[in-house]
C-alpha cells in the first residue's frame, strides 16, 4: 500500500474515532473527557440588608456542597439594585455563554428585554423573590396571601374569635404588601367581632415598625392581637416600652421575633413566626440543575413558607440566643418535610456544611 493510501486510511480511523467518540455520554470527571458542568449565575440587585446578605450567602454554599460542587461552575453578581447595571451584567453572561441565570430582579418589568435575549439563546432564567413579568423566564417565589392569611388565623384562634387587632403592614405598593394585606382581611372578614382598631406601616424594618407603634400606642384601647407583615420584634419591643401585655402575634421571621417566642427581655409571645426565605436562591439554583440536567421539568414552582410557634421554635436550630435580633432565622427549613436543611455557618459566611445539601422540590 502507498504512503498517500496508508495515510488517507489513518484519516478515516481518526474520523470514525472522533464519531464515535461525540456519540458517546461525557463520563465522570477525572477522565481526559470529562462532563463539562453546568455554568450557573446568580444575578442579584440589591445587596444592602441582612436578608439578602443571606440570601446570597447560602447561593454561595450551596455551590461547596454536592451535588453542586461536583456539577455547577458557580458565579455571582450584584447590581446595587440598578436596572441598567443589571441588564449590563446580562448581557456580559449572555456573551459568557453561561447556561443558567438564576435572578433576583431589580424591577419586575425593566429585565423583560434582556431576558428575552438571554433565554433565545437557550440560556436559562429563574426568577425569584423579586419575580419578573417575562414569560420565558421560570418563577420561585411563596405565596404572599397564604402569608397574611396563614398569620391571622393563628391570632384570630388565639383570640377566640373576638377583640382588638392591629396590623403592621410592609412598603405600600408592593405585590407582596397588597397580598399579605389581603391574605389577613379575608380571615377578619370571617370574625366580624374582631376589629382592627390600627393600621400603619412598619416598612418591614424593625427600627420603623418600633417608632410607628411607639406613636400608635397611646391612642390605641387594649390589643388583644398583633398582625405584623416585618419588624415584629421592634413592635414587640414598643409594646413593653408602653407597659403593656404582649399579646398572641403573628410576624416575620426576624431572630429577633423568634426570641420573644422562647423568652426574650423579660417576656415570652404566644406567636407564630413566617418567613420569606433566603434559601430561595438555593431552590432556583436547583430548580437550574434538575431542568438542566433534564431530570425535572421547567416550570414555575411555588414553595411552602417555613415557620415556627412557641411550641415549635428551637434553640440552635431556628432561633438563635447569641445572634443579632436582625438575623433572618428562616435561613433554614424545619421539620420532617423541610424544603431544606443548611447549617447557620452556610447563611453567615458562604461555609459549606458537612454532608450532602438535600433540595426538595415539589412533585414534578
Amino acid at each position: 500500500m502507498s504512503d498517500i493510501r496508508r495515510r488517507d486510511w489513518h484519516r478515516r480511523d481518526l474520523l470514525r474515532t472522533g464519531l464515535a467518540l461525540a456519540a458517546t455520554p461525557a463520563i465522570l470527571s477525572g477522565s481526559a473527557f470529562a462532563a463539562r458542568k453546568f455554568k450557573i449565575a446568580l444575578s442579584n440587585s440589591y445587596i444592602g440588608n441582612k436578608w439578602r446578605i443571606e440570601m446570597e450567602n447560602l447561593f454561595k454554599s450551596a455551590l461547596l456542597m454536592e451535588p453542586f460542587a461536583a456539577e455547577i461552575e458557580g458565579s455571582w453578581y450584584n447590581s446595587g439594585n440598578d436596572v441598567s447595571k443589571q441588564s449590563q451584567q446580562f448581557s456580559n453572561l449572555i456573551a459568557e455563554r453561561v447556561d443558567a441565570i438564576v435572578l433576583n430582579a431589580a424591577s419586575p418589568t425593566g429585565l423583560n428585554g434582556i431576558i428575552k435575549q438571554a433565554t433565545d439563546r437557550g440560556i436559562l432564567v429563574v426568577s425569584f423573590d423579586n419575580v419578573v413579568t417575562a414569560p420565558s423566564a421560570l418563577k420561585v417565589n411563596t405565596d404572599q396571601f397564604a402569608f397574611g392569611r396563614m398569620g391571622a388565623e393563628f391570632v384570630a384562634k388565639k383570640m377566640g374569635g373576638k377583640g382588638n387587632v392591629i396590623m403592621v403592614t410592609g412598603v405600600a405598593g408592593t405585590h407582596v404588601d397588597l397580598d399579605r394585606n389581603k391574605g389577613a382581611e379575608s380571615v377578619w372578614a370571617e370574625h366580624p367581632d374582631i376589629k382592627v382598631v390600627s393600621r400603619y406601616t412598619g416598612m418591614w424594618d424593625s427600627a420603623t415598625a418600633e417608632r410607628n407603634t411607639a406613636a400608635a400606642l397611646p391612642s390605641l384601647p387594649p390589643i388583644d392581637g398583633i398582625w405584623c407583615q416585618g419588624g415584629t420584634d421592634g413592635v414587640l419591643k414598643a409594646f413593653i416600652a408602653a407597659g403593656r401585655k404582649l399579646p398572641p402575634t403573628a410576624g416575620e421571621a426576624e431572630n429577633g421575633f423568634r426570641k420573644f417566642l422562647t423568652g426574650y427581655m423579660g417576656h415570652q409571645v404566644d406567636g407564630i413566626s413566617i418567613g420569606q426565605p433566603p434559601f430561595l436562591s438555593v431552590i432556583s439554583l436547583e430548580l437550574a440543575r434538575r431542568a438542566l440536567a433534564g431530570d425535572y421539568p421547567k416550570k414555575d414552582i411555588t414553595i411552602p413558607f417555613p415557620y415556627v410557634t412557641s411550641e415549635t421554635v428551637k434553640v440552635g436550630e431556628t432561633v438563635f440566643p447569641d445572634l443579632p435580633d436582625s438575623f433572618f432565622a428562616d435561613f433554614t427549613d424545619a421539620g420532617p418535610h423541610a424544603t431544606v436543611k443548611i447549617c447557620v455557618d452556610a447563611a453567615l459566611d458562604g461555609k459549606a456544611c458537612a454532608g450532602r445539601l438535600a433540595v426538595e422540590l415539589p412533585a414534578a
